[in-house]
């Protein structure tokens, strides 16, 4: 998955020192390509200078390359301008754009108004202060939790089990105005086990956040309560924010409620927790009429003008709420223009109002659901049928907005030497993505973020055309997309210093491409018009890919990036492939073709030279077509990477098998390289990258090499499992082996989702077109379909989650969880749609 270290990452880091160079290196630059008009002048400007002071060439090439590196692309967009505003996407503007944390709400804005939710039950733990929960951790001990509703724009209902707690979090938006809207949230919480005999004391904390000028103004009311906050900010005009009295759920009698406030400047957003902990530090009572006093750790603060920040530090604005569960909490945001524009006439979305407009977007939600995927149609049960609703909504609900400058490091390597360089700030830019997982990935992933395009496509083709959009804008000069986008503070801080860099010589699987095949094929107009847009783009992209990770024989590719060959590494890792551990030549060399690489460029030169030909692209057809025709020739495949001592398709490489890891105390586990020493020779790695051109559909389906890959993917000794394809040959001497002391398996036999999804494709396809592998591949995909189907189901029933990867040996989910990425295609092979 291309995460990098994926557990030491699990570490909180400030990240500051890459930073300050990089901040550095930008003044330097001039922030290289942040104005686009200027570069080509600036450029010819430096070379003059560079020349005249006796320079050399191979210094003014670097230089060179450093500033295309960190220039924005210059084709036009294929979004509309001001594409993410309230004026061009109202209905989009405000959503749950924050995947990091439980549950908030923010603005597609650089400077955005950010809304948010804590809690903590108190005297939990007698002597020891209440847990804060805030952002979603691994080792929180909350879970499960989930959307079981969301529909990416304007509804979302979410469970959060928390110990002895239930917590309910439902948002609607409605639209009016000229600023995104109004929307109202409601919590609610309950205890876990019905019948408790004494019930939890709870407090909520609803806040609001500022990142500059914008005005805020509460008005306090009775006893402590923040009775409501006004403000104004550029983008959404004026708007009110107001906190409505507890009641029991269902109901709209008031419950008594004890009240406490802070309000301070905005310590900046990682801190927001932290803040609120240090703060949390005096104890108040909460007496109700007529019942016995509970102590609890309350905010001290006050609402004391003096006791701001700094103008245009940004403010951060906190009521907190304590009373005994169970009991439901109402917060509205009302948008001065929607008020005027008729929301006013309508009322307030509160009380029984709020009921009833969730529960018809529930049924909306629920009867759009089955017209788009037909679960019900094809025979699922209700518990499947709901887990294919989880998964959707979770990716939804997982979909965040990011804006920040990520941190680059040019590629300056020409042939003979290479130029050591500092990391640099690339130009700030703006990303609507889905993420990998709200836990441990809440950020965007290039080559995930193909496969969660595809599950959102089929539900809002629209949100799909954004998501393309934003990461298309992503493209520098040269045509490169780094693979991770660690964009603003909140994304930083969860990502140690050492991986926050991003090489522009890396590459990743161009995964966007299979959303971009199934628009091809949908031929609605509005895809079609989006793909002209993008073309120049998409274009751009292939090409630095196809050229930049050349291999070294002509149709050959290789991927850059490789990790050196330590004493410490079984197998040096391949972290641009995405497939990260997978074993490859045990001894990294210039002379490698990678077979999974080859594949991806082959279907981009397909894809790409369709695309020129419906869009009448003449010359970028003449180009692609003949690539295209080469890399799907059968011959040249088979030269490369056909192993006829191996059976199947493989890598080929500097290696050998006498390889392994052995204790050498005091260093601990240590490669050791017996004999054969290495040779250039093909991989014997047997496992998903062997399997790739059959993946990607590009055998003939009268390929005398089709049988030999169903033949593997069949055997029980090599990939196949009842719980789905394995990602490493059981038989392999890599499997389930660690590739360091402190590094275990990841890609070496786990079972992966996206990957079978692939696998279930090409069997579809294969099942379905004539050949002599028709009735086997027809078979295979029956028997993998409710193999996969049936453990997915059977881990959420038991841990109501979706997990990053399942066990081969006995289904369990592994890694990371909600993994609600692209183990959310569990509801494309539900529904068949591939």
């Amino acid at each position: 998955m291309a995460r990098g270290e994926r557990r030491r990452r699990a570490a909180a880091a400030e990240g500051a020192r890459p930073l300050e160079r990089a901040r550095a290196a930008g003044r330097r630059d001039g922030r290289a390509g942040g104005a686009r008009g200027s570069a080509s002048g600036a450029a010819l400007a430096v070379v003059v200078l560079a020349l005249a002071f006796g320079l050399s060439g191979r210094w003014v090439l670097a230089w060179l390359r450093v500033r295309r590196a960190l220039t924005l692309h210059p084709a036009p967009s294929a979004l509309p301008p001001d594409s993410s505003s309230p004026a061009v996407a109202p209905e989009l503007f405000w959503g749950t754009y924050r995947p990091h944390v439980y549950f908030g709400m923010k603005t597609r804005s650089p400077k955005p108004l950010l809304t948010g939710l804590m809690w903590a039950q108190q005297g939990a733990t007698p002597g020891t202060p209440p847990k804060l929960r805030h952002t979603c951790e691994q080792g929180d001990g909350v879970g499960p939790y989930g959307w079981e509703f969301h529909d990416g724009r304007t509804f979302g209902r979410q469970h959060i089990h928390d110990g002895a707690l239930r917590l309910t979090t439902e948002f609607v938006k409605r639209p009016g105005g000229q600023h995104g809207g109004d929307w109202s949230w409601r919590v609610t919480v309950e205890p876990q086990a019905s019948g408790t005999p004494s019930f939890p004391l709870v407090s909520l904390f609803f806040y609001v956040v500022t990142d500059g000028q914008e005005v805020l103004l509460p008005e306090i009311g009775a006893k402590g309560q923040l009775k409501s906050i006004s403000g104004h900010t550029s983008e959404l005009g004026d708007f009110r924010l107001t906190l409505l009295p507890p009641t029991s759920p269902g109901d709209t009698v008031p419950k008594h409620g004890s009240y406490n406030v802070f309000w301070s400047s905005n310590p900046g957003l990682p801190q927001l927790t932290d803040m609120v902990k240090s703060r949390l530090n005096s104890w108040f009572q909460h007496r109700p009429p007529g019942a016995s006093p509970d102590r609890y750790l309350g905010l001290p603060g006050s609402l004391k003008w003096e006791e701001r920040g700094p103008s245009g530090q940004g403010q951060f604005l906190i009521q907190q709420v304590t009373l005994k569960a169970p009991f439901s909490v109402e917060f509205v945001f009302e948008s001065g223009s929607a008020a005027t524009g008729g929301n006013q006439a309508s009322g307030r979305l509160v009380g029984s109002q709020l009921t009833q407009a969730l529960e018809s977007h529930a049924a909306a939600f629920k009867e759009r659901f089955e017209k788009t995927f037909q679960l019900k149609e094809k025979g699922l049960s209700p518990e499947e049928q709901a887990l294919g609703q989880v998964a959707l909504s979770g990716l939804l609900g997982g979909i965040g907005y990011f804006y920040g400058q990520g941190l680059v490091l040019p590629d300056t390597s020409m042939e003979g030497s290479e130029q050591k360089m500092d990391p640099a700030l690339f130009p700030p830019v703006p990303l609507f993505s889905g993420v990998p997982s709200r836990s441990f990935f809440p950020r965007g992933f290039l080559w995930d973020e193909g496969f969660h395009q595809l599950v959102v496509q089929r539900w809002d083709p629209h949100l799909t055309r954004e998501a393309l959009g934003h990461w298309l804008g992503l493209l520098n000069a040269d045509g490169w997309i780094g693979r991770e986008q660690i964009l603003g503070d909140e994304a930083r801080a969860r990502v140690p210093p050492e991986f926050l860099v991003q090489r522009a010589a890396h590459a990743n699987p161009p995964t966007l491409l299979l959303p971009v095949v199934h628009m091809l094929e949908g031929h609605d107009p509005d895809d079609l018009a989006f793909l002209r847009k993008a073309f120049p783009r998409l274009h751009a992209w292939f090409s630095w890919l196809h050229q930049s990770q050349a291999g070294p024989v002509p149709l050959s590719y290789r991927w850059r990036g490789r990790d050196l060959a330590l004493p410490t590494l079984l197998n040096p890792k391949t972290l641009p492939s995405g497939l990260d551990d997978y074993p490859r030549a045990s001894h990294p060399s210039t002379a490698e073709r990678h077979l999974d690489l080859r594949c991806w460029v082959a279907l981009g030169a397909r894809v790409l030279s369709q695309l020129a030909e419906q869009l009448g692209e003449t010359e970028a057809a003449a180009e692609l077509g003949p690539l295209a025709a080469s890399l799907e020739e059968p011959g040249s495949l088979d030269e490369l990477h056909w192993a006829p001592e191996l059976g199947v398709f493989a890598d080929f490489g500097n290696h050998t098998k006498a390889v392994q890891l052995k204790s050498r105390p005091p260093q601990g586990l240590v490669r050791v390289v017996g004999r054969p020493p290495p040779r250039l020779q093909y991989v014997d790695a047997l496992g998903y990258v062997s399997l790739f051109p059959l993946l990607l559909q590009l055998l003939d389906p009268s390929s005398p090499r089709l049988g030999p890959l169903l033949d593997v993917l069949a055997d029980s000794r090599h990939l196949w499992s009842p719980f789905g394809l394995r990602s490493l040959s059981a038989s392999s001497l890599f499997y389930k082996q660690r590739n360091t002391e402190h590094d275990p398996p990841y890609w070496r036999g786990a079972v992966w989702l996206n990957i079978n999804y692939l696998a279930l494709g090409a069997l579809h396809h294969y099942g379905h077109v004539e050949g002599p592998h028709k009735v086997q591949a027809a078979k295979l995909y029956h028997e993998l379909r409710a193999n996969v189907v049936r453990n997915v189901h059977q881990q959420y029933q038991a841990t109501g989650f979706l997990w990053e990867q399942y066990s081969d040996q006995d289904g369990r989910g592994m890694g990371c969880r909600p993994f609600q990425g692209w183990t959310s295609l569990v509801l494309l092979i539900m529904a068949e749609e591939y």
